[in-house]
C-alpha cells in the first residue's frame, strides 16, 4: 500500500514537473521571438545603432536572450536529471555567469544615459556618443567578468585534477567546494547591489529635481524619463534579487526537496524571466520612435510614411 502511495507521489510530481517545463519552453519562444524582432529592427535603421541608448538597449536584448538559452538548457537538464561533463559545465557557468550580470550592469549604464540627457543636456553629446557606447559595453563586461573569475580561480585552485573527468547535472552549486567560498560569493554579489541602488537612487533624485523646475514640453519630456529610470529600477531589483536565488534555495533545500522544487520554479520565473520581458517593454513599446520602427518592419511597410515623419 505505502509502495502505491510512493509511486502514486512519484507520477503526480512528474506530471507537476512537466507542466512547469512546458509553461516555461511556451514563455521562452515567445521572449525570444520578441527580442529577435527587436534586434532585427535595431540593425535595420542607422538611427538605433548610432545612439548610445539603443546600443545599450540592444546589449541588453542580446545578454537576455543568451541567458534564456542557457538557463533553459540548465532547467530541462536538471528537472530530468541529465548529466554532463564538466568541461562543458564550466563553459556553460563562465558565459551564464557573465551575463547574468552584464543586463543589470547595462541597466545601471543606462540610467546614467538618461541621467546624463536629462541633467547635462550639453554635454550629452560627448558623453553618449556611439564611440562612448562601445567603451562602455567592453567597461561593462570587464565590470560582469569579476564574479565569475573569483569563483572560478578559487575553484581551479581548490578541485583536484579527477574532478573535471566527472560528469554531473551542471549548476553552480557544484563550483562551491567550502562554506566560505559561498559567503565570499555572496559578499561580492551584495557589493555590486549596493553600488547599483546607489547609482539608480542617486540618477532618480538628480532627474526628479530636473522634472520638477522643468516647465512645457521640457517638463513633459523630463517626466517620461523619470518613469523610464523607475522602470529600469524595478527591472534592476529583480535582475539582483536573483543573485540572491542561490543562496535561498541552499538553504530550502536542506529543509524540504518537494518545496525546493517549487521555490526555484518560483524564483526562475519571477527573477530570470520577468526581467528579461521588461526590456522590449521599456523601449521597444514605450518608445515612439523605436515602435514605429518596430511596426513598419512587422507590418512589412504599410507604415512607412510615419516611421519616416518620426525619424
Amino acid at each position: 500500500m505505502a509502495d502505491n502511495n510512493s509511486l502514486v507521489g512519484g507520477e503526480s510530481l512528474m506530471q507537476k514537473i512537466n507542466e512547469q517545463v512546458i509553461i516555461v519552453q511556451v514563455f521562452i519562444a515567445l521572449f525570444l521571438c520578441i527580442n529577435l524582432s527587436l534586434i532585427t529592427t535595431f540593425f535595420m535603421r542607422d538611427f538605433f545603432y548610432t545612439s548610445m541608448r539603443y546600443i545599450l538597449f540592444a546589449n541588453t536584448l542580446l545578454s537576455d536572450s543568451l541567458i534564456l538559452i542557457l538557463t533553459n538548457i540548465l532547467l530541462i537538464c536538471s528537472y530530468f536529471h541529465f548529466t554532463m561533463p564538466m568541461w562543458l559545465c564550466i563553459i556553460i557557468y563562465i558565459i551564464s555567469s557573465l551575463y547574468i550580470f552584464v543586463t543589470p550592469v547595462t541597466l545601471t549604464a543606462m540610467t546614467l544615459e538618461r541621467y546624463v540627457a536629462i541633467c547635462m543636456p550639453l554635454r550629452h553629446g560627448e558623453l553618449c556618443s556611439c564611440g562612448s557606447a562601445i567603451h562602455s559595453i567592453l567597461i561593462i563586461h570587464g565590470l560582469s567578468s569579476v564574479p565569475c573569475i573569483v569563483v572560478l580561480s578559487i575553484f581551479f585552485s581548490s578541485a583536484s585534477l579527477s574532478f573535471y573527468t566527472h560528469y554531473s547535472i551542471c549548476s553552480v552549486e557544484i563550483f562551491i567546494l567550502y562554506r566560505w567560498q559561498e559567503h565570499l560569493r555572496s559578499a561580492v554579489c551584495q557589493f555590486y547591489f549596493l553600488i547599483m541602488c546607489i547609482t539608480i537612487i542617486f540618477c532618480y533624485v538628480k532627474i526628479m529635481k530636473v522634472a520638477k523646475s522643468a516647465s512645457g514640453e521640457n517638463r513633459k519630456s523630463s517626466w517620461k524619463r523619470l518613469r523610464t529610470v523607475i522602470l529600469h529600477g524595478f527591472q534592476l531589483m529583480l535582475c539582483l534579487i536573483q543573485l540572491w536565488c542561490p543562496f535561498i534555495e541552499a538553504a530550502i533545500f536542506q529543509i524540504n526537496v518537494m518545496l525546493y522544487t517549487n521555490v526555484r520554479y518560483f524564483n526562475y520565473i519571477t527573477f530570470y524571466l520577468a526581467p528579461r520581458c521588461l526590456s522590449p517593454l521599456i523601449y521597444g513599446l514605450r518608445d515612439e520612435t523605436f515602435f514605429l520602427a518596430l511596426k513598419y518592419y512587422v507590418l512589412c511597410g504599410f507604415v512607412k510614411n510615419k516611421v519616416r515623419i518620426v525619424r
